[in-house]
């Protein structure tokens, strides 16, 4: 997997926290650099956490599934992507219940949540044979930058981008899910 390749899951991945991030900045009477910074440290620190775990738990299983991971790479990427764009479009606005709360627990909640998505695309990059330091350090840092520019954005311009976001996280996570399915079915490589 190519850099450009890892730069696009890392952003689609990181659509979540951006848009979790935008509604934080929302709800922010005062929006501090500190309060952005610690807000994208939660998330960029989950979102290579979670890739890491799926990535060894993946590995367990690597020899067993290798006539079919392109499939299993594909499947996930999709369903994953697919809820990505299905959020999009759904109605009613995360950011009605946000609050300006940075405790601990508040945000290890959404963290988790925002992250659960990256420990299945760590299951595939376990049968993509990815170097999984520098992916999930790469994952992490991406998303770090994009949700401490959701909290600013958030705090600047309310949550006109938000949907879209979702929608291109969605988007771009199907498509890399597709990318795999065909350059192992052969059929990229004939039309390249």
């Amino acid at each position: 997997m190519g850099i450009i390749e890892l730069f696009l899951i890392a952003v689609g991945l990181s659509m979540d926290a951006f848009a979790v991030s935008v509604c934080k900045g929302l709800s922010m009477k005062k929006c501090t650099w500190r309060k952005a910074s610690l807000v994208g440290a939660y998330f960029g620190v989950f979102q290579a956490g979670m890739p890491l775990a799926g990535y060894f738990l993946g590995v367990q299983f690597r020899d067993v599934i290798t006539s079919v991971d392109h499939w299993i790479a594909f499947v996930l990427l999709g369903i994953i992507g697919g809820n990505m764009v299905r959020e999009a479009f759904a109605s009613g606005d995360c950011c009605q219940e946000a609050e300006e709360a940075l405790d601990i627990r508040t945000m290890l909640g959404l963290a988790v949540a925002t992250s659960i998505d990256a420990l299945a695309v760590g299951v595939t990059f376990a049968f993509l044979k990815v170097n999984i330091v520098p992916a999930v350090c790469f994952i992490g840092v991406i998303t770090f930058t994009l949700s401490v520019a959701g909290v600013k954005i958030g705090n600047i311009f309310g949550t006109k981008y938000q949907a879209k976001a979702e929608l291109l996280g969605g988007i771009i996570l199907i498509l890399m899910g597709l990318k795999i399915l065909l350059e192992h079915l052969g059929i990229l490589e004939l039309a390249g």
